[in-house]
């Protein structure tokens, strides 16, 4: 349970069931190493990406320069240490899809479960409606059940799931699509 929220210059702080601070702020171009970490953990852990190779620094950093703009990257720090991340990524090069965005959020296995995630929602929506997106969009694996619950307790909705979109560790993988609208639109 969060028991308290406070703003401060640029991030978003959150007391944790703990009595633990949880900062969320910019991620900076030194967080790189730790959030590739927890993409990697994601990855091996098969329950978040269709990604099947773990990433290195060269492609972090070719993903980071994509990121700037209204395409934010944000960090969750606990004590100095990244323990989640959350981004606001395209969802198309389409001008009419320019108020869309697709989100990303991970958090490292030590910090699951602890509203890590939650936290990170919260921020990543308000800097959506202040960068000019009035919907947020996700794909997820339907087993994914911890997943869904962070989601759907936030607002989002099932849209569909798309059959066989993926393949990964030989077999088919299917994907569900969920929305949520946070502001009228453009």
């Amino acid at each position: 349970m969060l028991n308290a929220w406070k703003n401060f210059g640029g991030g978003l702080e959150a007391v944790d069931e703990t009595g633990g601070n949880i900062v969320v702020r910019p991620a900076r171009a030194e967080d790189l190493n730790d959030i590739r970490d927890i993409y990697n953990q994601g990855i091996t852990d098969r329950i978040a990406t269709l990604d099947s190779d773990l990433k290195t620094p060269p492609d972090m950093d070719t993903w980071w320069t994509a990121h700037g703009g209204r395409y934010t990257v944000s960090v969750a720090v606990h004590e100095a240490a990244v323990v989640g991340w959350s981004s606001l990524n395209p969802y198309s090069q389409r001008p009419a899809y320019r108020g869309v965005a697709e989100l990303s959020v991970y958090v490292d296995r030590a910090w699951r479960g602890r509203h890590i995630g939650r936290i990170l929602l919260r921020e990543l929506e308000g800097e959506a409606r202040r960068n000019g997106f009035y919907k947020i969009v996700l794909f997820t694996f339907p087993h994914n059940q911890a997943g869904q619950r962070l989601y759907r307790g936030v607002g989002y909705r099932e849209v569909g799931t798309f059959y066989r979109q993926g393949y990964l560790d030989g077999r088919y993988v299917d994907v569900m699509a969920m929305e949520k609208f946070i502001a009228d639109g453009p």
